[in-house]
């Protein structure tokens, strides 16, 4: 049974970043991986892409011959990708087992209103997939309360939209320090919880705020998204490994990846390691490694770093030096591992 991860997210949050990290993290876990893009205006990946939906339809062709604007062209390029959704199905059928990426567009109505994207995400799903969506967003919009609000919608949106297992993402989260103080602790925004606190701060963004009918508009709001109780966000810096390996583990327990067969044979390290209770970062640990002890997480990282670099450069004893070396870069991308009962085998 295949599996993949549709990433969403409105412009600028990082999804091609995403899946091209993502690509090299599963690739680094023995993962076999395949990315296909379904954005017609990314003409540039910074990924290997499997398959494309440039090669069906191009955003420049639709924008000639139909006389549409960017975003109305990406929509037309969705719709075309529905009706010759056969193109795809043969597309993925020629990636086997391979767990997909695909990156999809940043025009917010496709994963809110508009169908073609649900509609082909059903499809895929009707051909055996395991899918799981990824909503990202850039966590610059915990910066205001504002914005903060206009997050929580629109992942809402797309959540009753998508009508699949879903994950928010809060990307850049590496940044998040050069943005100035927020006035909550993270996990208030991760969580969303004791959504009125933020009330107070709302007002003192703009003093417009203070009128009495967008008091009662931001309180209808907050009891909105608190009713339907569905949004929290994980968070994510994509070139940070544990960042990565923590969101991957909450990924695969969604989609059902981390469960792997009924027998359990087979099994690889990873499946074997979420299934055990790997090491993952809490949002605490977060708190504390991008924000609270940002500068001296990264001085530590830096000595590190150095530290390999000239392990790197010295000549390695033996081979069995090397071989112990390798698996123990393999344990810690595992998150050490505990005893599963099963025995794994290297052959030469």
């Amino acid at each position: 049974m295949p599996f993949a991860q549709l990433v969403i997210g409105p412009p600028g949050s990082g999804k091609s970043t995403y899946c091209d990290g993502m690509h090299q993290f599963m690739s680094a876990i023995g993962r076999k991986c395949s990315i296909v893009n379904l954005d017609p205006a990314n003409d540039h990946t910074s990924y290997p892409c499997a398959l494309d939906i440039r090669d069906l339809i191009a955003l420049e062709t639709i924008m000639a011959d139909e006389e549409l604007g960017p975003n109305g062209g990406v929509l037309y390029a969705l719709e075309e990708l529905e009706h010759n959704i056969e193109w795809l199905q043969k597309g993925l059928d020629g990636l086997g087992e391979d767990y997909v990426l695909f990156d999809c567009p940043g025009q917010v109505e496709l994963f809110t209103h508009h169908t073609s994207l649900r509609n082909i995400f059903f499809r895929i799903q009707k051909m055996g997939y395991r899918l799981v969506a990824l909503h990202l967003t850039d966590s610059y919009c915990l910066t205001l309360p504002s914005l903060f609000i206009s997050t929580l919608l629109l992942s809402l949106r797309s959540m009753l939209q998508m009508d699949l297992p879903h994950l928010n993402v809060l990307t850049k989260i590496d940044k998040i320090a050069s943005y100035g103080p927020l006035p909550f602790e993270l996990d208030f925004y991760t969580e969303v919880q004791d959504l009125p606190d933020i009330v107070p701060h709302l007002l003192e963004e703009n003093p417009i705020m203070r009128h009495p009918k967008f008091e009662g508009l931001n309180n209808a709001v907050i009891e909105l998204v608190e009713d339907f109780g569905l949004v929290g966000f994980e968070t994510l810096a994509v070139e940070d490994k544990k960042s990565m390996m923590t969101l991957l583990h909450s990924i695969d327990r969604a989609g059902g990846y981390a469960f792997g067969g009924a027998e359990g044979a087979n099994d690889t390290v990873w499946q074997v390691a979420v299934r055990d209770g790997m090491r993952t970062l809490n949002v605490r640990d977060v708190q504390e490694r991008w924000i609270d002890r940002k500068e001296e997480f990264d001085e530590m990282e830096r000595k590190q770093l150095e530290e390999e670099a000239k392990a790197q450069e010295a000549p390695s004893l033996t081979d069995d030096a090397g071989e112990e070396e390798e698996d123990s870069d393999i344990e810690e991308m595992a998150g050490h591992v505990p005893d599963s009962g099963i025995k794994v085998v290297r052959r030469p």
